[in-house]
Protein backbone atom coordinates (compact mmCIF):
# COMPACT_ATOMS: atom_id res chain seq x y z
CA UNK A 1 0.00 0.00 0.00
CA UNK A 2 1.20 3.24 -0.79
CA UNK A 3 0.72 6.57 0.95
CA UNK A 4 2.28 9.60 0.07
CA UNK A 5 1.77 13.21 2.53
CA UNK A 6 3.13 16.48 0.85
CA UNK A 7 1.21 19.82 0.99
CA UNK A 8 2.13 23.04 -1.07
CA UNK A 9 0.76 26.31 0.05
CA UNK A 10 1.28 30.06 -1.10
CA UNK A 11 -0.22 32.93 0.85
CA UNK A 12 -0.02 34.84 2.99
CA UNK A 13 0.03 35.64 7.12
CA UNK A 14 -3.02 36.29 9.08
CA UNK A 15 -0.55 37.53 12.33
CA UNK A 16 3.09 37.69 13.54
CA UNK A 17 4.99 34.47 14.07
CA UNK A 18 5.28 34.34 17.71
CA UNK A 19 8.92 32.68 18.46
CA UNK A 20 8.99 29.56 21.14
CA UNK A 21 11.60 27.39 22.59
CA UNK A 22 10.55 23.98 23.62
CA UNK A 23 12.29 22.30 26.97
CA UNK A 24 15.17 20.52 24.42
CA UNK A 25 15.68 24.23 23.23
CA UNK A 26 14.37 23.78 19.60
CA UNK A 27 12.12 26.35 18.13
CA UNK A 28 9.33 26.59 17.21
CA UNK A 29 6.33 28.95 16.11
CA UNK A 30 2.86 28.40 14.87
CA UNK A 31 1.63 30.61 11.32
CA UNK A 32 -1.66 31.62 10.15
CA UNK A 33 -1.91 31.14 6.74
CA UNK A 34 -4.50 32.60 4.60
CA UNK A 35 -4.79 30.80 1.14
CA UNK A 36 -7.17 32.23 -1.84
CA UNK A 37 -8.98 30.42 -4.06
CA UNK A 38 -10.66 32.07 -7.02
CA UNK A 39 -12.93 29.88 -9.33
CA UNK A 40 -15.72 30.17 -11.58
CA UNK A 41 -19.30 29.30 -10.06
CA UNK A 42 -21.71 27.62 -12.29
CA UNK A 43 -23.73 30.51 -13.01
CA UNK A 44 -20.18 31.92 -14.57
CA UNK A 45 -19.43 34.87 -11.41
CA UNK A 46 -15.66 34.57 -10.29
CA UNK A 47 -15.89 34.14 -6.76
CA UNK A 48 -13.02 34.64 -4.08
CA UNK A 49 -12.50 31.65 -1.23
CA UNK A 50 -9.95 32.52 1.72
CA UNK A 51 -8.96 29.19 3.56
CA UNK A 52 -7.06 29.98 7.16
CA UNK A 53 -4.57 27.35 7.78
CA UNK A 54 -2.28 26.44 10.71
CA UNK A 55 1.81 25.75 10.06
CA UNK A 56 3.82 25.03 12.56
CA UNK A 57 7.61 25.70 11.78
CA UNK A 58 10.75 23.85 14.47
CA UNK A 59 14.07 24.43 14.76
CA UNK A 60 15.91 27.19 12.05
CA UNK A 61 13.07 27.83 9.81
CA UNK A 62 10.97 28.90 12.75
CA UNK A 63 13.70 31.17 13.60
CA UNK A 64 13.78 32.66 10.48
CA UNK A 65 9.91 32.81 9.92
CA UNK A 66 10.03 34.86 13.63
CA UNK A 67 13.04 37.47 12.21
CA UNK A 68 11.83 37.87 8.86
CA UNK A 69 8.30 37.40 8.42
CA UNK A 70 5.45 39.28 9.70
CA UNK A 71 1.39 39.83 9.18
CA UNK A 72 1.09 40.31 5.62
CA UNK A 73 4.28 38.52 4.30
CA UNK A 74 3.92 36.37 1.41
CA UNK A 75 5.40 32.76 1.57
CA UNK A 76 5.76 29.48 0.33
CA UNK A 77 5.01 26.63 2.60
CA UNK A 78 6.09 23.11 1.83
CA UNK A 79 5.49 20.44 4.36
CA UNK A 80 2.90 17.60 5.31
CA UNK A 81 -0.68 17.66 7.12
CA UNK A 82 -0.81 16.67 10.57
CA UNK A 83 -3.88 15.33 12.79
CA UNK A 84 -3.52 16.61 16.30
CA UNK A 85 -6.16 14.93 18.68
CA UNK A 86 -7.07 15.72 22.27
CA UNK A 87 -9.34 15.48 25.27
CA UNK A 88 -10.36 18.23 27.32
CA UNK A 89 -13.25 18.55 29.67
CA UNK A 90 -14.18 15.04 28.81
CA UNK A 91 -14.71 16.66 24.99
CA UNK A 92 -12.46 15.00 22.15
CA UNK A 93 -10.89 17.67 19.76
CA UNK A 94 -9.06 17.28 16.37
CA UNK A 95 -7.16 19.62 14.35
CA UNK A 96 -5.98 19.29 11.28
CA UNK A 97 -2.21 21.42 10.89
CA UNK A 98 0.44 21.99 8.54
CA UNK A 99 3.77 20.55 9.33
CA UNK A 100 5.77 23.10 7.39
CA UNK A 101 9.54 21.14 6.35
CA UNK A 102 10.94 23.85 3.76
CA UNK A 103 9.73 27.49 3.32
CA UNK A 104 10.58 30.43 1.00
CA UNK A 105 9.44 33.95 1.46
CA UNK A 106 8.24 35.74 -1.55
CA UNK A 107 8.76 39.47 -1.87
CA UNK A 108 10.95 41.47 -0.44
CA UNK A 109 10.86 42.62 3.22
CA UNK A 110 9.59 46.16 4.48
CA UNK A 111 8.11 47.20 0.54
CA UNK A 112 10.97 44.70 -1.61
CA UNK A 113 13.68 47.24 -1.84
CA UNK A 114 17.00 45.55 -3.51
CA UNK A 115 18.77 45.48 -0.12
CA UNK A 116 15.87 43.80 1.64
CA UNK A 117 15.39 41.35 -1.40
CA UNK A 118 19.11 40.06 -0.36
CA UNK A 119 18.46 39.73 2.88
CA UNK A 120 15.22 37.64 2.38
CA UNK A 121 17.39 35.54 -0.28
CA UNK A 122 19.94 34.86 2.51
CA UNK A 123 17.29 34.14 4.85
CA UNK A 124 15.83 31.85 2.27
CA UNK A 125 18.73 29.78 1.69
CA UNK A 126 19.85 29.14 5.75
CA UNK A 127 16.04 27.34 6.12
CA UNK A 128 17.23 24.45 3.71
CA UNK A 129 19.51 23.07 6.48
CA UNK A 130 18.83 19.71 7.51
CA UNK A 131 17.34 19.69 11.21
CA UNK A 132 14.22 17.72 12.72
CA UNK A 133 11.04 18.91 11.26
CA UNK A 134 9.36 18.04 14.63
CA UNK A 135 10.54 16.98 18.07
CA UNK A 136 9.93 13.31 19.97
CA UNK A 137 6.04 13.48 20.79
CA UNK A 138 6.94 13.89 24.54
CA UNK A 139 8.74 17.48 24.17
CA UNK A 140 5.60 19.01 22.04
CA UNK A 141 4.64 21.94 23.89
CA UNK A 142 0.79 21.63 23.18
Amino acid sequence: MASYNRVVLVGNLTRDPELRYIASGTAVTEIGLAVNDRRKSQSGEWTEETQFIDVTLWARTAEVASEYLSKGSSVLIEGRLKLDRWEKDGQKHSKLRVVGEKMQMLGGRGGGSERSGTAVAAATASVDEPGPAEPPADDIPF
